[in-house]
């Protein structure tokens, strides 16, 4: 596993570095997670991320060989957000980009797209051939994010328990 920092210039200038996840962050990711959660109408009751019961302890899910979870840290220390993978069960060379977060001022300045970017290179490092995700129409920027991307709709892998995400997308790495 990759676990170097890379720094990002964006403009407007917001400096960050992606970092590999770790216990540390665990307590402030899944603040950042419930933030924008709620800033969105993502409940609990619904089944979104918001509501999976390892979302305080999220270091732990991303520890094994063909996973990951980077996260975007400014250069002041700041959590913006982050985004992970993970295999699709019974799903050969498919993995599932997995809790793509971004707080409100990390948005619109191109750090979704870095941070998804290096999800991809570090899955491919790992052999995997497909990015699939789960998503809602109630995220209309990360909607907006994913195709630009070049994902496409595609149907429904597995049971991930997140029922209230209807749409289903993939993209070959």
């Amino acid at each position: 596993m990759t676990l170097y920092a890379q720094s990002i210039d964006i403009y407007p200038p917001l400096s960050c570095r992606l970092r590999a996840l770790t216990g540390e962050y665990d307590a402030p990711l899944a603040s950042v997670i419930r933030t924008v959660s709620a800033e969105y109408g993502l409940t609990a009751d619904k089944g979104y991320s918001v509501a999976d019961p390892q979302l305080d302890g999220l270091s732990q899910l991303y520890q094994t060989p063909d996973t990951g979870y980077f996260l975007l840290i400014t250069e002041d220390g700041e959590l913006m957000g982050g985004a992970g993978f993970a295999p699709v069960p019974e799903h050969e060379g498919v993995c599932e980009l997995q809790k793509m977060y971004l707080l409100a001022s990390a948005r619109g300045k191109g750090l979704g797209r870095q941070l998804a970017e290096k999800i991809f290179a570090e899955a491919r490092l790992r052999g995997y051939q497909h990015c699939y995700l789960e998503t809602t129409p109630l995220l209309p920027e990360a909607l907006h994010l994913y195709r630009k991307l070049g994902f496409t709709p595609c149907p429904r892998l597995g049971n991930s328990g997140h029922d209230d995400c209807e749409i289903t997308l993939m993209l070959g790495l």
